[in-house]
């Protein structure tokens, strides 16, 4: 079996990327969803999260108040180097293990989709790396979309590898200043030429 690591900067198209991947049958698991469920209420890091952050990091509810936590770790990056001593540990193993399902299972290719896939450096564990890249301008209207300040873009943005370092370890790179269907075509591609497409 095959591992596909899919990466790319905040805004630069990778849920649409693994939405497109699923609708062709292809396995994936999306570290993002999995940051979620390691802090799930009952979780170690949750606990450990709260020790760090203070109890008012949790709310009434018990749920982590992941716009406050972004607020403070995208503001210091002491404090995000923390939260990532945290969390990446947990999403490794979690990942870990759902590619050694898909490998148990006979699956081709197992896909993880990695938002600091170099910065951890995951793409040691990964067959092929593929990074999802579009113009900042387009990059800043996405995120601008979202909701999210000026300042707080540039903080996010200051927390990830700039993406032309991001596109120089990547073994295949993804335009995705184009439509939903221009951006399945070129995947297509991809996985043609590193033998991965069913």
């Amino acid at each position: 079996m095959k591992t596909l690591g899919v990466t790319g900067g905040i805004g630069m198209g990778k849920s649409v990327c693994a939405q497109l991947l699923r609708a062709r049958g292809l396995p994936v698991v999306d570290t993002d969803e999995l940051a979620r469920e390691v802090v799930e209420p009952g979780q170690p890091a949750l606990a450990q999260v709260r020790q760090f952050f203070g109890a008012d990091i949790v709310g009434p509810d018990g749920r982590l108040r992941r716009d406050e936590l972004a607020r403070r770790v995208f503001a210091s990056p002491p404090a995000r180097q923390e939260l990532e001593r945290i969390l990446h540990p947990p999403i490794r193993q979690l990942w870990r293990a759902q590619v050694a399902g898909r490998r148990a299972e006979g699956q081709r290719l197992a896909v993880v989709i990695i938002p600091l896939l170099f910065e951890t450096h995951a793409e040691t564990e990964l067959d092929v790396t593929l990074c999802l890249a579009c113009s900042p301008a387009t990059q800043r209207q996405r995120l601008l979309a979202r909701g999210w300040p000026a300042e707080q873009i540039d903080q996010r943005l200051r927390a990830q590898w700039p993406i032309e370092k991001k596109l120089a370890h990547a073994h295949y790179v993804l335009w995705t200043d184009t439509s939903v269907e221009v951006h399945g075509e070129q995947l297509d591609r991809i996985l043609t030429l590193i033998g991965l497409q069913r």
